[in-house]
């Protein structure tokens, strides 16, 4: 297992292979979710990747991965706990999208290198950042209609890292960055598509779906 060190020196190295502008292939066919689901009772945790059409939403492919855990909880580093069944996951797909929608942060990290950034460096995939909450940086609150964004600025240099996008009416919004091979504008166009009627696009919502299931039926195969 790597050190805290190791993990760091290893973000910065493949930070440097982040490819910012779009790589995406059009029409976009093929959109998934990556979802991970941490057990509250044990040190277990499920990874799951959603895959469905873009256009009509419906879902095409599903895998998931449970296993113990292998990373100690280390802020700033939480891609090296949710790396391993979320690649575990992809290697039992059938089908393989053309860009990935992460439950959590790319280019909206400490390093600038968060879940999005790993998972699609490493993949060699586009990927796109949509965290529920805000990681690092700061924001204006974005205007209180869906669509509404507001850049997301690094505490350090003031450096727009992410846009706070407002999926919904009056909802707080969502946090949208840079993966890799996506740019910011076209990362930030495509979560509000994903997100239709509710606040998470439903890339998430699915995967997040798959990830209880599994790891629910792992459990009742393997009582603690």
């Amino acid at each position: 297992m790597l050190t805290e060190p190791e993990a760091v020196a290893e973000q910065e190295k493949l930070r440097q292979q982040v490819i910012t502008e779009n790589r995406l292939p059009q029409p976009i066919r093929y959109i998934a979710g990556a979802d991970v689901e941490y057990d509250k009772d044990s040190n277990l945790i499920a990874g799951a990747i959603a895959v469905l059409h873009y256009d009509t939403l419906e879902v095409a492919a599903v895998a998931t991965h449970v296993m113990e855990v292998t990373f100690p909880y280390i802020p700033g580093l939480f891609s090296f706990r949710e790396m391993p069944p979320l690649l575990a996951a992809w290697e039992k797909l059938n089908l393989h999208p053309d860009v990935i929608i992460c439950d959590g942060h790319g280019a909206a990290h400490p390093r600038r290198f968060g879940l999005a950034s790993h998972l699609g460096v490493t993949l060699n995939v586009p990927a796109i950042g949509c965290g529920k909450t805000r990681l690092y940086g700061h924001f204006e609150e974005p205007g209180a209609r869906r669509g509404s964004i507001s850049p997301l600025l690094s505490e350090d240099d003031q450096q727009q890292i992410g846009n706070a996008l407002r999926t919904q009416d009056n909802i707080n919004p969502v946090f949208v960055s840079v993966g890799h091979m996506v740019s910011l504008d076209t990362a930030t166009a495509i979560v509000l598509e994903m997100a239709r009627l509710y606040r998470l696009p439903e890339t998430t919502r699915i995967a997040d779906h798959h990830g209880r299931l599994a790891m629910d039926a792992y459990k009742a195969k393997n009582p603690l």
